[in-house]
């Protein structure tokens, strides 16, 4: 397949990356996305939005992010050379705010006065808090229960930053109760609110508009590898939970003679309920707006996941991802708990990089690709959050074991 024209191409007018996407919801709400995305397609594309958002960009999140090299974990693999693109370093941590700022601007033109969402780790309910602060929007982030006690620093920022945290308390408690509680919320208050979806996931326009947004971080990298070493890298490498982040790092190098993997969480074991990864375990279904590849329980209802990352823990993941995984351009894998936290103390004590337990799922897939004998050259990670959030979790539960 040539790629060159695939953002453009990809989805259809329909919100379908092939067979998965689209919109699944109730006729009032199906008119909200369209109102979305209608107002996406012309205000989003326009000069003045295109020109205001570099400027955020520039001026309030510190972009571009760099791209590093991990000079001594390298040397310690052997002669693959690690290289992150460093979304840690962006405003609030990670990624999320990529999409957030982009989100938040839309929804001021559109003249919405709140912002809703789910969170899991809470990067994206920080993100989107401080968005909400920028704009001079009121702000509302459904957060499972579990997430709440595991993720305490970012519940503090989104408080502190204005925002009203509402806790998911059934179920799991985790990710997908968030999603469910958010979406309550938001077909009571669709009119004057805008739900902003923290991942490509969720029904139409979201999957395309966070990857549109999130391209930046690709597009960066390619520029500055290029730059930094004369060559493109072998391999890309992305964690995918909804998969944010690595889409928007994949989707620049598409066309390109690069490797590309997304990384799932195999969290405890292969067994449902112990992990939440979707792609590799999961089969055709609709859930939350939107249809693509999910874990099912026996009676064909999301089936209970789990990661010790709470941003990867989620029974799907994004449409895009399922359609890159049947057309074979991008390779989906898995890494456990245990290799996770492994790469998590790595990079904490060999670069001074504390990365998000998420991030962490991609440094040690590309740790495991630079032990292989046919090991790539350079591997080019996203990094993409800080691990703040998950220092006091980690050492609490994990520091008797990686003798701290």
């Amino acid at each position: 397949m040539d790629f060159r024209n695939y953002a453009k191409q990809y989805p259809d007018r329909k919100g379908y990356f092939g067979d998965y996407g689209g919109i699944y919801l109730p006729p009032d709400l199906e008119k909200a996305m369209l109102e979305i995305a209608d107002a996406y397609e012309t205000i989003a594309h326009s000069a003045q939005f295109i020109n205001e958002l570099r400027r955020i960009r520039r001026e309030f999140q510190g972009r571009p992010t760099p791209v590093y090299h991990c000079e001594r974990l390298s040397r310690e693999l052997g002669t693959t050379q690690i290289y992150l693109k460093r979304e840690d370093l962006n405003h609030t941590g990670a990624h999320k705010l990529n999409h957030c700022m982009g989100e938040g601007l839309l929804a001021k033109y559109m003249g919405k006065k709140k912002l809703i969402a789910e969170t899991g780790a809470g990067q994206h309910g920080v993100a989107l808090a401080t968005a909400a602060a920028f704009f001079g929007l009121e702000c509302e982030i459904h957060m499972g229960e579990v997430d709440i006690k595991k993720q305490a620093p970012n519940v503090a920022r989104m408080k502190l930053l204005g925002a009203k945290v509402v806790p998911a308390t059934h179920g799991l408690k985790t990710l997908k109760e968030a999603v469910d509680s958010a979406f309550e919320t938001y077909m009571n208050e669709f009119e004057d609110s805008m739900y902003c979806i923290g991942s490509v996931v969720g029904p139409h326009p979201f999957p395309k508009m966070v990857r549109d947004f999130q391209m930046v971080v690709g597009e960066e990298a390619r520029e500055q590898f290029l730059e930094m070493t004369g060559y493109l890298p072998d391999a890309i490498v992305g964690a995918v939970g909804g998969g944010s982040n690595a889409i928007g790092l994949f989707l620049p190098f598409l066309n390109d003679p690069v490797d590309i993997y997304g990384v799932e969480p195999l969290g405890r074991s292969t067994k449902l309920g112990d992990h939440a990864a979707s792609l590799t375990y999961g089969e055709k279904g609709v859930m939350h707006g939107f249809q693509s590849i999910m874990l099912k329980d026996k009676e064909g209802e999301p089936a209970p996941v789990y990661s010790v990352a709470s941003g990867l823990d989620y029974p799907s993941t994004g449409p895009e991802h399922a359609f890159l995984n049947d057309l074979g351009r991008v390779k989906y894998d898995v890494i456990s708990d245990e290799e996770a936290l492994d790469a998590f103390y790595k990079l904490s004590r060999m670069e001074g990089i504390i990365p998000a337990i998420e991030s962490s799922h991609a440094l040690a897939y590309a740790m495991k690709l630079a032990k292989k004998e046919d090991n790539p050259g350079f591997v080019l990670v996203n990094l993409s959050g800080r691990g703040d959030k998950d220092m006091d979790f980690v050492l609490e539960k994990y520091g008797e074991k990686f003798q701290l």
